[in-house]
């Protein structure tokens, strides 16, 4: 009789606060590789720095990105009531393209001016659009009866930001710094998080 009872309760739902931990220890990870990939300058004078700003550009820029993630990923799981395995993957699949940020951090910041560099930037940039959108799918599917499935319908300003670093990409073969300017424009653009999760 009790084990009829107890059979008769709905499934527990499975909460994103372990995911939001797990997730948010990641990129704390990623954002130290990133800080213990810089180095001092070679001499105490300030025209020492010189050499060492395009490393820095594009850390300020690798960061912003990182912290942008950090800041809508939040958001986005504190309106989210339930996970399953296939939000779990999906979210480690977005993990695993970020994780790739301070590698190519390091690569631009080494040959700022290279063609091949500036396309895997974006490359990465435009792979971890996709895997947040493929995020976003797989929390509709789960929760369908929640408010958060229709709010994610509309998502105009991640298709404009992979139509940006598509753009990047492309100006890369013309000249490597407006490839840069494009992903810019695409932090710019994801500074304010995104209001529809508020």
């Amino acid at each position: 009789m009790e084990h009829q009872q107890s059979s008769a309760h709905p499934p527990r739902e499975m909460s994103s606060a372990r995911l939001e931990g797990f997730s948010d220890g990641v990129l704390a990870v990623i954002i130290t590789i990133m800080v213990l990939g810089l180095r001092p300058p070679p001499g105490a004078d300030l025209a020492d720095l010189q050499s060492l700003i395009p490393g820095l550009l594009i850390y300020v820029l690798s960061f912003a990105f990182i912290g942008i993630y950090w800041n809508n990923h939040h958001q986005l799981l504190r309106a989210t009531r339930r996970i399953s395995g296939g939000v779990m993957w999906a979210n480690l699949y977005l993990l695993f393209w970020l994780s790739l940020v301070p590698v190519v951090t390091a690569w631009v910041g080494q040959h700022p001016h290279s063609l091949w560099p500036a396309v895997t930037y974006g490359a990465i940039g435009f792979m971890a659009g996709v895997a947040f959108y493929i995020l976003t799918l797989t929390i509709r599917n789960v929760n369908k009866d929640t408010r958060i499935n229709e709010v994610l319908q509309r998502n105009t300003k991640a298709n404009v930001s992979v139509a940006l670093y598509v753009l990047g990409m492309a100006l890369a073969f013309v000249e490597p710094l407006l490839a840069y300017g494009a992903y810019a424009l695409v932090s710019i653009m994801w500074f304010i998080p995104d209001r529809r999760l508020a």
